[in-house]
């Protein structure tokens, strides 16, 4: 059997070991395939019966032109395979759930102290003698901000979500979120459910960890930012589609916005035109909430018991059934 990975490094930069899927069959990987190419993508797919994919395309087109009988997406999100065509032809897809669940919410407040303590900015002031030449006897550039006491609003309360929840409230904060699925005004843990619009209304701090349905595209934009305190800061490492990047400019620049912490944006890689680049305090990292080497083992672990479950009659984690 023929295993085919066509674009690994962003799981596996050399960090990790691809013994488990070695072990499977005859492997095969490839660091990075483009993402237009389609005869390239066939190509390096040539007589494999197993793929596994993270952001390389698999289409109809892709499908028809070879012998593909299974697809493993090393992510959670699998659009960019087309499910629908693989399921006329009855190869499933498989995806990695709640692997990253720790790593993301970690990084959320990641992004949230740096805003608050700048701790990046202070320590480069060190190095730069800026400290050895103060008349003072310790300077900061930004004001410093505390957590505790403020009120931290979560838009989506998932497995993500809590997570962070119970980090918000380890420092003190009150939490509050949104989610369609509880009913207003019930609690979970340290937690009370209320509308969005008072998600909006009542958070010193916004995070949000929900994702791209039909009613969450633009969640953030110049409507519901008037809603919001003056001075929020805001936080996105869920989808860069929930967010209207250039009323999320317009906001940061004018102050009703503090501060932005994003690591996800509409278009990835980012684009130079990206409005959000020249924004006064926003602070954006490359999509790398997940990518903890922890995080990362576990994706490849639930990897190769998705292929050996397949193998043995019984898949797990399908998207297409």
């Amino acid at each position: 059997m023929k295993i085919v990975v066509l674009d690994g490094y962003t799981l596996n930069p050399g960090d990790l070991s691809w013994e488990g899927l070695k072990n499977l069959g005859d492997c095969i990987i490839y660091d990075r395939t483009s993402l237009t190419d389609d005869a390239e993508i066939i190509s390096r797919i040539g007589d494999a019966e197993i793929i596994f994919t993270n952001k390389t395309p698999i289409t109809k087109k892709i499908l028809d032109a070879t012998r593909i009988k299974y697809i493993g997406v090393l992510a959670t999100g699998y659009n960019v395979v087309d499910v629908a065509a693989a399921k006329e032809k009855n190869i499933p897809v498989t995806n990695i759930p709640d692997y990253s669940t720790a790593a993301v919410a970690q990084f959320a407040f990641a992004l949230l102290l740096e805003i608050c303590n700048h701790v990046g900015h202070h320590s480069q002031a060190v190095h730069a003698g800026r400290w050895e030449n103060s008349s003072d006897f310790c300077f900061w550039d930004y004001p410093l901000i505390e957590l505790a006491g403020k009120t931290m609003g979560i838009i989506g309360y998932g497995r993500i979500g809590q997570t962070t929840g119970k980090l918000a409230a380890a420092f003190g904060m009150k939490v509050i979120a949104f989610s369609p699925s509880r009913e207003v005004g019930t609690k979970l843990g340290d937690c009370e459910f209320v509308a969005l619009d008072d998600i909006f209304k009542m958070s010193d701090v916004i995070a949000l960890h929900c994702p791209l349905f039909p009613s969450t595209p633009g969640i953030i934009c110049a409507e519901n930012i008037s809603k919001m305190k003056d001075g929020v800061i805001i936080l996105n490492n869920g989808r860069g589609g929930l967010v209207v990047e250039k009323d999320l400019r317009e906001a940061l620049d004018s102050g009703k916005v503090l501060a932005a912490g994003l690591d996800v944006v509409s278009t990835e890689p980012i684009k130079g035109d990206n409005p959000l680049l020249g924004a006064k305090n926003c602070f954006i990292t490359p999509h790398i909430s997940w990518a903890s080497k922890e995080s990362r083992q576990r994706l490849m672990n639930i990897a190769v018991e998705n292929l050996k479950s397949f193998l043995g009659g019984k898949p797990v984690n399908v998207v297409n059934k």
